[in-house]
């Protein structure tokens, strides 16, 4: 089985403009991610996919790997897939380009979960953290994630799901964490099917897989580490690297 991670990168950032060119100790953010990519040595290959030279340039010339993109894209997930189109692979992992702290731990575990999916059942696999912060749970910053009893995905929202009407009833709320694992056909399917209303309204891209029956499978994991996003989380990313 091969398997390729992508490391889709924009570099304007509609937040943080620039923010995967901010240093950090003394890297950008998105050499740092790059690298703590490869060090997982989980990967046959590790690329950055953008459509900014200056991006591809900091990945070239420390020695990464990188693919400018040829068309303009919606999603992280679009621009994999052209990018993706014409190579032999059989899963592909997206990394964001705003982890540096992307570890080994949580991306073998959604590796795992396609070894052992021997009647293919899952399209793609992602992962969540619990959370407990009613602040965090509450912000339409945090993409929240429900799940059946076997860890599929149910819905994605930025609403509070499922939604605390009893407030006995125990609800464990999962936050997501955009990192993916896909086989390849489901990123290509994925490419040519069109947004329809409900990712379009959410602005939450796997919501597509949702609405065109494909199956995603959630991997609980603990290990939160610091997406960035705003300056403040630069700043937090700059503390916890010391």
């Amino acid at each position: 089985m091969k398997i390729i991670s992508m490391i889709p990168a924009r570099y304007s950032a509609t937040r943080f403009p620039a923010k995967l060119m901010q240093d950090l100790a003394g890297k950008t953010v998105i050499l740092r991610t790059y690298e703590a990519t490869v060090a997982t040595n989980l990967f046959d290959e590790v690329y950055v996919v953008t459509d900014s030279a200056i991006i591809y340039d900091e990945i070239v010339n420390n020695g990464g790997k990188a693919i400018m993109s040829i068309k303009d894209h919606q999603s992280g997930s679009d621009r994999i897939a052209e990018a993706v189109e014409n190579l032999d692979v059989d899963i592909v992992v997206n990394v964001q380009g705003d982890e540096p702290f992307t570890e080994r731990e949580s991306l073998e575990k959604l590796l795992n979960a396609f070894k052992s999916d021997h009647q293919k059942e899952i399209d793609l696999a992602s992962l969540m953290v619990e959370i407990h912060d009613w602040d965090e749970i509450s912000n339409p910053n945090t993409v929240k994630v429900i799940v059946d009893q076997n860890n599929f995905a149910l819905y994605f929202s930025r609403s509070v799901i499922p939604y605390p009407r009893d407030k006995e009833a125990g609800a464990r709320y999962f936050k997501h964490k955009g990192i993916y694992a896909f086989r390849k056909q489901a990123l290509l399917d994925f490419y040519k099917l069109p947004m329809q209303f409900i990712e379009a309204s959410e602005k939450i891209e796997c919501i597509r897989y949702l609405e065109y029956g494909k199956r995603i499978k959630m991997i609980e994991t603990n290990v939160e580490g610091v997406e960035i996003d705003t300056p403040e989380d630069l700043e937090r990313a700059k503390r916890l690297w010391k």
